[in-house]
């Protein structure tokens, strides 16, 4: 066990938008520590997706973020000798890093030529309600509704 809590680190908004939210993002979307790179084709991105639907990217990016962010996961937990998949409520903060990570995991695996093409169209089919994220949401939704029987094991 360690002996304090560690201190919150605190993020810097981003230069274009001045939003931490889409820092977050690009913090996630970054490899290797090409954090410019990252906001190109974040930024980039949003541009093709306000193109393509016609309204505000940002708001766009954001709708498709809330779409994907889950309310409740199982997780596992040892009753006497049976381990028991507990559905459990999402704290705040880990539901928008999981849907951060589904959301660019997701893009990652898409058909399209650049990383700013399948992020683009990621964020509109999620903004939609379709996509791969979206669909791995519903399925950690209903994970934990066929669970639910084991719900008093809860800790």
């Amino acid at each position: 066990m360690r002996k304090a809590k560690p201190k919150k680190r605190y993020i810097l908004p981003d230069p274009k938008f001045n939003d931490t939210l889409v820092t977050k993002f690009v913090n996630c979307l970054m490899v290797d520590g090409k954090k410019s790179i990252a906001y190109r084709i974040f930024y980039d991105a949003v541009e093709k997706v306000e193109q393509k639907v016609g309204e505000n990217g940002l708001e766009v990016w954001k709708k498709a973020l809330n779409n994907i962010t889950p309310a409740v996961e199982v997780k596992s937990r040892r009753v006497g000798g049976a381990t028991f998949q507990v559905p459990m409520e999402v704290r705040p903060e880990r539901k928008l890093s999981l849907g951060i990570k589904w959301m660019i995991t997701y893009a990652r695996k898409r058909g399209e030529k650049t990383m700013m093409d399948r992020l683009a169209g990621e964020i509109i089919s999620a903004a939609k309600g379709e996509g791969a994220a979206v669909k791995k949401k519903d399925d950690t939704h209903r994970m934990a509704e066929a669970n639910k029987a084991f719900s008093h094991f809860r800790f």
